[in-house]
């Protein structure tokens, strides 16, 4: 898939986990990738210098998706660093869970919690970066995505199973929801949208509770076919895959990249 060298990209949420990872694996084939970030510029600047230090190219962009300047300061940093090219790959990646450091929104293994915990602010937080980022980064996109461009949206398993993130899950619902219909509308110019959902993936900051609770590893593998954990180059590969020109035929699709997570119930023992 080396038709992809030359070529640029947004990954926002890169500078961790997932996001790093498809970061880095676009950077892998060529791409000129703006690594964005919300809050933590020393692992953006860490992913920058991975990249580089690989033979690729990419550059930081800071913008806090929950505050109402942020496109505006996205676009103009993203606009510097292409110098004129075409944006030809929109990754939506970036997503909050909830304020770690606030006890009524979060459940003791580091998930949000059900309908009687969320609070207001932490309701209106997740739906601030998960669906009106997402949705006014890609309008923003819009006029520098060139024909035949690729938008990909990260959404999550648990859009179809029900583990206990109510808000978190209606969120990356709204991304299933907004691909088919924007592939529709964007189809004339032969951009591609799809959304890939990812299971419970290890290696991410979302779940560090995986290695702190007994037998999570375990449990988890056993209630995913493939019998093991994700990876964030597992979903990596599958976003280099959609952005490549082996995919152009491909849009409007939802991709469940979760190992074959909950597709059955678990017998006992396994």
């Amino acid at each position: 898939m080396t038709q992809k060298a030359g070529k640029t990209a947004l990954v926002t949420g890169a500078s961790r986990g997932i996001g790093a990872a498809i970061a880095r694996r676009l950077a892998a084939d060529g791409v000129l990738v703006a690594v964005h970030y919300g809050q933590r510029k020393s692992d953006a600047e860490e992913t920058v210098a991975a990249i580089e230090r690989a033979g690729g190219q990419a550059f930081p962009i800071r913008a806090d998706l929950t505050d109402d300047d942020a496109l505006d300061t996205l676009f103009s940093e993203l606009e510097a660093g292409l110098a004129g090219r075409p944006l030809n790959i929109l990754v939506n990646n970036a997503a909050v869970y909830a304020d770690p450091d606030d006890p009524a929104a979060m459940q003791s293994d580091g998930y949000v919690a059900g309908i009687s915990e969320i609070t207001p602010a932490e309701f209106d937080r997740i739906f601030a970066v998960n669906v009106r980022g997402a949705f006014f980064v890609t309008q923003r996109s819009l006029p520098l995505l060139g024909d035949g461009g690729r938008i990909i949206n990260i959404s999550s398993a648990v859009t179809r199973i029900a583990w206990p993130l109510l808000p978190y899950a209606m969120s990356k619902g709204a991304l299933d929801i907004m691909g088919p219909r924007l592939a529709n509308e964007l189809g004339q110019r032969g951009i591609t949208v799809n959304t890939i959902a990812p299971g419970i993936t290890d290696g991410t900051e979302a779940n560090t509770w995986l290695h702190d609770m007994p037998g999570a590893v375990e449990g988890v593998s056993a209630m995913t076919a493939l019998r093991r954990l994700g990876r964030p180059s597992d979903i990596a590969d599958v976003v280099a895959l959609l952005a490549s020109d082996e995919a152009r035929w491909v849009t409007g699709q939802l991709v469940d990249a979760s190992g074959g997570m909950a597709l059955a119930p678990t017998p006992p023992g396994m």
